[in-house]
């Protein structure tokens, strides 16, 4: 079956409000930081936030949910549906006077020791709880057909052990009636 999507989400635009002020508050709250803030906040800050903002894409395929994001460390994630676990909504005081919401999104595996490996964020994506719900039925309607194949591959298996031992029953007749003449 050919991927197809099913859906592209679009971001609100005070994601770059909002990553302009939290990189202003870490500025802030270091001492070399201090030292960057007049640059900061006299273009280059919302220059990277405008640029940061236009590196986030979001989509939600037939198979797969992709994420990508990033100006000089580039983040892009692909997570096959029948892996993701959970999906949660993380909403502090500062993201709610913006509007605005981050789709938590856990998974199995990942192999590796570390928790932050098994989960995605992503921050500000309009009409989360709709995206939400199409993530999630398309993860069941991913896991009832691989629930489907596996037991259309039990009936092969079975009506192929069934056809082996009618063979093995029909040789043993053949093997009796040579041995007889």
């Amino acid at each position: 079956m050919e991927e197809q999507v099913i859906i592209r989400a679009t971001f609100n635009d005070k994601v770059k409000v909002y990553i302009f002020l939290v990189v202003t508050f870490y500025l802030i709250c270091s001492v070399i930081g201090i030292l960057l803030l007049p640059i900061w906040l006299f273009g280059l800050g919302q220059w990277l936030s405008k640029k940061f903002f236009l590196t986030l894409t979001c989509e939600l395929s037939n198979k797969n949910l992709k994420f990508s994001k990033g100006i000089i460390l580039h983040i892009e994630k692909t997570i096959p549906l029948e892996n993701i676990q959970d999906l949660a909504f993380i909403g502090g005081p500062v993201l709610r006077y913006f509007g605005l919401t981050q789709l938590k999104i856990e998974t199995a595996g990942g192999g590796g020791s570390s928790h932050q490996q098994n989960v995605m964020s992503i921050i500000g994506v309009n009409d989360a709880e709709k995206l939400k719900v199409l993530i999630l039925d398309q993860r069941e309607r991913v896991i009832r057909s691989m629930r489907g194949i596996e037991q259309s591959q039990n009936v092969n298996v079975n009506s192929s052990a069934d056809l082996l031992a009618s063979i093995h029953s029909e040789l043993k007749e053949i093997k009796e009636i040579l041995r007889s003449k």
